[in-house]
């Protein structure tokens, strides 16, 4: 098995060189952690995932400001999101 420390950082310079499906994987590997601060550096970089993972977890909590910001970083699903949220308690 691989050292998840040689995974991450093999993960990491594969992401700085473009590669997508590395930089979904840090999302993953983030998001298993719940390092919310890492997710939202990689939504920063462009990854959709990382996107994804933080409007999953901000839909859980109801938490509509930070939806907002998730959007406002570029990822659509999170757009949704809060209409969908506020119809649910409306």
């Amino acid at each position: 098995m691989v050292e998840a420390n040689w995974d991450r950082d093999t993960l990491r310079a594969l992401a700085d060189e473009g590669n997508e499906t590395a930089l979904d994987r840090l999302a993953d590997l983030a998001d298993a952690r719940a390092d919310l601060a890492e997710l939202s550096e990689l939504l920063d970089e462009g990854s959709e995932r990382a996107g994804h993972l933080l409007t999953r977890r901000a839909v859980e909590r109801g938490d509509l400001l930070a939806l907002q910001r998730i959007s406002d970083a570029g990822c659509d699903e999170a757009g949704e999101a809060p209409a969908r949220l506020l119809a649910q308690r409306g």
